[in-house]
Order: C-alpha cells, then structure tokens, then sequence
C-alpha cells in the first residue's frame, strides 16, 4: 500500500480497512436478516463508511450500491458468514490465541465456515448442474449421488438435498469436531432431509469407494498440496461413468499484498493457494475430460468442472 502524502500511516490506513471490512460484514449480516435498504438506513455513520470505500452512493433519498456487486441481497448472509470466519481468524492470529490448523479453529469459526458453504451448494444445484451436460438429468434420477469432500458442518450438503429431491449426499471431513458440530445442525432440520445425508469421519486421502458418486465437491484450497495430490486419483474413481467433479479454487491475487495474505492463511490452515489453471493441469494429467474454469463473484473462487477420465476395460 502507498501512503497518499508523507504524512499518511499506512498502518493507520490497513486499521481503517479493517473497520471498513466490519462495516460490511454488519451491513450483509443486518441485510439478509430484511432487506439492504433497512442496513443501510438503519446505521447512517455505518454506512458513511461503505460510501467513503466506494461500496455505496448516494441516489436521491438512499443509497445505492457502486459498481462493485458487493451487497447482493441472495448472497448476504452467505457473504457475512465467510467475511466473519476470516475476520474471527484474524484476530485470533493478531492476539496468538489460536494455533495453526483448521481444528485449533473456534466452533464460532467453523460455523460461519459451514453456512458461508451453503450458497456454493445451491449454486451447484441451481445454476452449476444444468450447466454440464449429462448432469442434471442423473442427479434428479432416483438413488444418485454425492460427495462432499470436506463437509465441514453439513450447510453445503443440506443445501444440495434441499434442492435436489433425489440425491444421497455423503459428506466426509477429517476434522471429527466438525462432523459432531454437523450432525448438531442436521438435528434441527427434519428427518427427511437428515435422513438423505450420511456424514463420515474421514480423510479425502483415504478414499477407496469406486464408480458411485455423480458429482464430487472439492474444496481445493481446504487441502494441502500433499493431500490434493495424494487424493484425486482416488476421487477421480469414485466417479461413476460420466460423473463430474467440481473443485473450488482461489482466484488468482490482484496484487502482492493479497497473494501474501493468501499464503499465510493457506499455511496458517493447512491448505494451499491452489489456482484453477494449476487445478485444470492437474485433472488433466489424470484423463479428466471436457475441462472447464467457471468464475464465481467478482474476487471469488473460481471453480474447475472436469469430467471423469474414460473406464479402461480390463482384459478378459
């Protein structure tokens, strides 16, 4: 960052990022609660703020927001949740109070996890799905499946069972705090959606199930670059004949201070920065087919859909 006159502090200026940044989060979390107008006008120094970072504008009585989609009402609280965990994140680094590791995470840290997740499951049943060929038509057969690698809290896979009345979604994680945090979730959801989700305590590495998942989600950036490259081959088995695996990654930094806070929180936590053009080659060395990197919001992960690689026939 660079200070605008000799005076500035650019220490001063990050500090008032980051309250800019909980300007934000307050207003997506008070927006998806009623509508944006309400947050906007219910905190009008709040929202000096978000006019000052040139999120809003001023259009007559009200505001509106820039050019920037920041406030999209149908993503608000997905958005608050995930802004939430990385702010949670953050101060618990500033004040040494967390180890690295997603499990030295907070239970609060997981949850916003959880239900920032659950606007990718309804975008990949909603909008994703109809997209790739074959898809859509085998997961609204009966009996089809899915799998959630690294389920977390069980948002993304109670929005796919949600909007997909005929799917089976399995979700894996190797965090065991996460599954008990999940299946507390699942309790308050019915027993017909519960009932369509088996969640299990396992590492992605450790899978061996073959030719029976649809669709397979894989949060690249949750996994170390080992165990990403230790775990496709395994995945790319579980796929059933035509099946698909879409793999969420992070978009390539815009600038230095970014790409460096994208790596420490990546080693902070145990994943990787994966990019989708590291993801696309990588899929494409094991035989995954019809290759294709979707962009998500603007700043968002960028996903890589892949078909899976052709069965190979054995010899008689």
């Amino acid at each position: 960052m660079n200070a605008n006159s000799e005076h500035d502090d650019p220490i001063t200026a990050l500090e008032g990022q980051a309250w800019a940044l909980a300007a934000v989060v307050a207003t997506l979390r008070e927006a998806g609660g009623g509508s944006l107008e309400q947050a906007l006008a219910a905190d009008p120094a709040r929202t000096a703020v978000l006019e000052a970072a040139g999120l809003v504008r001023r259009q007559g009585d009200g505001m509106v927001t820039g050019p920037v989609p920041a406030f999209d009402p149908a993503m608000a609280d997905a958005a608050a949740s995930a802004r939430l965990g990385s702010m949670r994140q953050a101060v618990a680094a500033a004040a040494g109070e967390a180890a690295p590791g997603w499990d030295a995470q907070s239970d609060e840290v997981l949850l916003d996890q959880g239900r920032a997740s659950a606007a990718t499951g309804h975008a990949l049943a909603g909008r994703l799905a109809p997209s790739l060929p074959g898809l859509a038509d085998r997961l609204a057969a009966e009996g089809s499946r899915v799998l959630d690698i690294g389920t977390g809290t069980g948002a993304l896979a109670l929005a796919l069972v949600q909007d997909l009345p005929q799917v089976q979604v399995t979700g894996i994680d190797s965090l065991e705090r996460a599954s008990r945090l999940a299946r507390r979730e699942l309790a308050d959801v019915g027993p017909e959606l519960a009932s369509r989700i088996e969640l299990r305590h396992q590492d992605a590495v450790d899978l061996r199930e073959r030719d029976r998942y649809d669709l397979i989600w894989l949060p690249a950036p949750f996994l170390s670059d080992d165990a990403l490259h230790a775990c496709l081959p395994h995945v790319a088995a579980a796929l059933t004949d035509e099946g698909w695996l879409v793999a969420g990654t992070n978009p390539a930094p815009s600038e230095p201070l970014l790409a460096a806070v994208a790596q420490w929180t990546a080693t902070r936590n145990g994943g990787s920065a994966v990019t989708a053009d590291r993801m696309a080659e990588e899929l494409g060395d094991l035989g995954f087919r019809d290759l294709r990197r979707i962009p998500t919001v603007p700043g968002g992960p960028v996903l890589v859909a892949g078909l899976g690689p052709e069965r190979v026939e054995a010899a008689p």
